[in-house]
């Protein structure tokens, strides 16, 4: 997998947000996914006390969730932890794990947010608009808006909030774990989102 739009990663936090503000109008809020046969699952780590970027990525069969690949790739850190700019951290190393694969996804699920984000362009929304990919954010945190706690039942979910617009889904993907905050990426829908997520 490689991306439709290309940008340098060597940005001040103030030329990342500018460009945070500018990409973030490319995110698509409707389904536009093709079948899905291939998902894949993101996720970011850290080593040598922060200096590498482990990133992984796996892809299963849909809807069987059988592994059919799976990579690793580690990058030096770049770019500093700052509250809203994960991406500009961790992308790098998610990139190069995606382009390891051989067999591409038709939809990404990322730990992180999707515009469940003050500037509407989390991690999940950046890797999408990059790769134009359908994505998914499910992140384990809420990281802006307010919600109500999801019932203790398997597919329960109340909205994510911020403001007057509703942003993300809390969902209960199990009964007696904690929620997952769920966002549009790019190119999925929040009903869908939720519907995939589960």
């Amino acid at each position: 997998m490689r991306p439709v739009i290309e940008h340098s990663w060597q940005l001040t936090p103030a030329e990342a947000i500018a460009l945070q503000n500018e990409l973030r109008q490319r995110v698509e809020r409707v389904d536009r996914l093709p079948a899905i046969r291939h998902v894949a699952g993101v996720d970011v780590g850290f080593e040598a006390e922060g200096r590498v970027t482990r990133a992984a990525a796996a892809v299963l069969t849909f809807p069987g969730l059988e592994l059919v690949e799976k990579s690793v790739a580690r990058c030096p850190t770049a770019f500093p932890y700052v509250p809203g700019l994960l991406a500009f951290r961790e992308l790098p190393a998610l990139l190069a794990a995606l382009a390891k694969l051989h067999t591409a996804p038709d939809l990404i699920l990322c730990d992180g947010q999707g515009i469940a984000h003050p500037r509407r362009f989390g991690i999940a929304s950046h890797l999408g608009v990059l790769l134009d990919v359908p994505t998914i954010g499910v992140a384990k945190t809420r990281l802006t808006g307010h919600n109500d706690e999801p019932p203790d039942v398997k597919g329960a979910w109340t909205s994510l909030i911020d403001g007057a617009e509703t942003i993300g889904a809390v969902v209960r993907t199990r009964a007696g774990v904690k929620p997952v905050y769920v966002s549009i990426g790019h190119r999925v829908s929040l009903k869908t989102a939720i519907e995939l997520t589960q």
